[in-house]
């Protein structure tokens, strides 16, 4: 469907096209029309479909059709950089409409908190936060919310993993009891659905493309312990130096500085990005980044959702995500908007429980590439079942290949017997 079928403001669709985009994905083309209504929506779709356009068109709209100096509408988000990547996407589809935005989050200076606090009391028209920041400010007590006619949570279900319920209710309580209320997620767990029926009012269901990544990503593994995950990841590069961009999760902010020294070290020009940097100097990175001046960047999940970069190559789970949700929101930051990309996991013998889980998830078995000759023997995975097969309960065991004198066959080793758009 294209925007212009969507009956939306002559201006936004003059913006739109702008911006060099003409066809509404499906999460747009379902959501658009409906919360134009003013029907509240529970929708869910996998990143990269177009999330962002779904709420920020419509609410654009009513608000060119109906413009007012009070804050119209709150969307409140898990993480900083994705507040500020929705508020740069408010900016540039509002260029030719009068929208005021502005993104509250912490991290920063006694000008950021003045800032925001103008913000806030000038009745600036649509609010992207994340939980906390919005909170501190609500105390305070200059906030004013009697006018807010929309309430949008963005990738709800990192909210509730990240702890920030409370946080929420406490928002709610400040919030006009008449209002519109959206809820996009990513997943739909049993969480979810139950925090939904808390807040949103006979909603329209929206499902999309649940937890799969995109068609467009080439997905491996390798089987490996520890003390080989350094010398494949610099085999790995160097066999894709001519990819401009590459990130690389880990598990923890403190492994980021260690992964960054070894690749520079290793002559690699890399940087991390983590909790541990001040919001200045994370901003910074992303840019360069986003530039292209940084090839390879090495993060933890802060980066895995909503972050939209264009063309990023390759995708490396350095460690397994505890979650097999959050290895789609991994993959997902590659082949956006139909393009190709590589994701490659690197997984020993303790995390094979989570790669069964990411495999149940997606409905595929990831293929398996065989470990280089010359880092040695790979963990060995063997599956011992009982008498009767049952392939849903088999105990499965990690062991390490018997030394030979032989050289490796890494062919056999790893074998693995079970049976996988930039958007607004």
């Amino acid at each position: 469907m294209k925007f212009t079928e969507l009956e939306l403001d002559e201006q936004l669709i003059e913006a739109i096209g702008y911006m060099g985009f003409e066809t509404a994905t499906p999460i747009q083309e379902q959501a658009i029309p409906e919360i134009l209504k003013g029907r509240d929506i529970i929708g869910c779709a996998q990143t990269g479909t177009g999330k962002t356009g779904a709420f920020v068109l419509p609410i654009l709209h009513k608000i060119a059709v109906k413009p007012t100096d009070k804050i119209n509408t709150l969307i409140i988000v898990p993480t900083r950089e994705l507040a500020v990547q929705i508020e740069q996407q408010i900016q540039g589809l509002s260029y030719f409409i009068s929208v005021s935005s502005k993104a509250i989050y912490g991290g920063g200076d006694g000008k950021d908190w003045i800032e925001q606090k103008e913000a806030l009391v000038s009745g600036t028209n649509i609010i992207v936060a994340t939980p906390g920041k919005l909170l501190s400010h609500l105390k305070m007590g200059y906030t004013d919310f009697s006018a807010l006619e929309h309430l949008i949570l963005d990738e709800a279900d990192r909210m509730l993993d990240m702890g920030f319920i409370d946080d929420l209710t406490m928002i709610f309580k400040s919030l006009p009891e008449k209002r519109q209320n959206l809820m996009f997620s990513a997943t739909m767990a049993n969480e979810i659905r139950k925090f939904a029926r808390t807040l949103l009012k006979n909603p329209v269901e929206i499902n999309l493309a649940l937890s799969k990544p995109a068609e467009g990503v080439k997905q491996s593994v390798y089987f490996c312990f520890d003390e080989q995950k350094n010398g494949l990841l610099k085999t790995i590069l160097e066999e894709r130096k001519d990819y401009k961009r590459i990130i690389i999760f880990t598990s923890t902010k403190d492994k980021v500085g260690t992964i960054v020294k070894y690749l520079k070290k290793s002559n690699f020009k890399t940087s991390g990005i983590s909790s541990n940097l001040e919001q200045d100097d994370r901003e910074e990175v992303l840019r360069g980044f986003k530039s292209g001046r940084i090839a390879l960047l090495v993060a933890t999940d802060v980066m895995s959702r909503g972050i939209d970069i264009k063309e990023i190559n390759m995708v490396i789970n350095y460690d397994v995500p505890r979650d097999a949700e959050d290895y789609v929101h991994r993959v997902g930051r590659t082949a956006r908007a139909n393009t190709k990309g590589e994701a490659v996991s690197l997984i020993n013998p303790k995390d094979m429980s989570k790669l069964s889980k990411i495999q149940n998830l997606i409905g595929s078995t990831i293929p398996v590439s065989p470990l280089p000759e010359e880092l040695g023997e790979a963990p060995e995975w063997k599956e011992k079942s009982k008498s009767k097969p049952n392939n849903n309960n088999r105990k499965k065991k990690w062991t390490k290949k018997k030394p030979s004198s032989n050289k490796p066959d890494n062919s056999n080793t790893n074998r693995q017997h079970s049976d996988n758009n930039k958007n607004m």
